[in-house]
Order: structure tokens, then sequence, then C-alpha cells
């Protein structure tokens, strides 16, 4: 899955083994750009990028991405040189997060 909202300069679709492409799930454009790839800004970006994923229409796509990820193996591709300090990292970190387990009331 690419996460990125820009396609990789150099690579053609046709040489691409992507399945889907999330663009839509990658951060906004304004945070993408105001971002830059500076790593001093990478607490602040992730905060920024965590509120934006929390709109509706983001929630549901990383909802399918989790749904995705409990049927099969999911690759997370992305153009950024810095894997530590990129959205797919944000998005690696709520998908592997473990959720709490759910508790259901005693019956008696």
């Amino acid at each position: 899955m690419l996460v990125d909202r820009l396609w990789p300069r150099g690579v053609s679709k046709q040489q691409a083994s992507v399945d889907e492409w999330f663009h839509d799930i990658a951060p906004s454009d304004a945070l993408r750009r105001w971002f830059g790839h500076k790593p001093e800004r990478w607490t602040e970006f992730r905060t920024r990028y965590l509120r934006e994923l929390q709109s509706p229409d983001k929630h549901e796509l990383l909802g399918r991405l989790r749904s995705m990820t409990r049927e099969t193996t999911v690759t997370l591709l992305f153009a950024s040189k810095d894997e530590e300090h990129s959205n797919a990292a944000v998005l690696l970190q709520l998908l592997t997060r473990k959720r709490p387990a759910r508790r259901t009331a005693a019956r008696s």
C-alpha cells in the first residue's frame, strides 16, 4: 500500500508493485509542506498528523487499512528516505498498537 500523497518520482505505475494507493490517508498537503522532512519538527508533525487521522474520512481509511492487516500482510510503501520520521512510521505505530482486551460484564 502506497501511503504517500504524491506518487514517487522516477517510478512508473506499471513498474511499481502497488496493490492500492492510499493517498487520502497521507498528511494534508499543507502539513506535508510545513514538515518538510525536518526532524526537529517531528514531534509536532506527529501530533498534527494524528489529529488529521481523526477526521471522518481518514478515520474510515485507517479502519479499512486495519481490517486489511487482519486478513493479510500489508507493506506500507513511502518515498521518504527517513523511515523514522515519516507518515508511514505514524501509521505503522497505529496499526501495530495493541488494543486493550474487551471486558465483558459477568452475568449471574
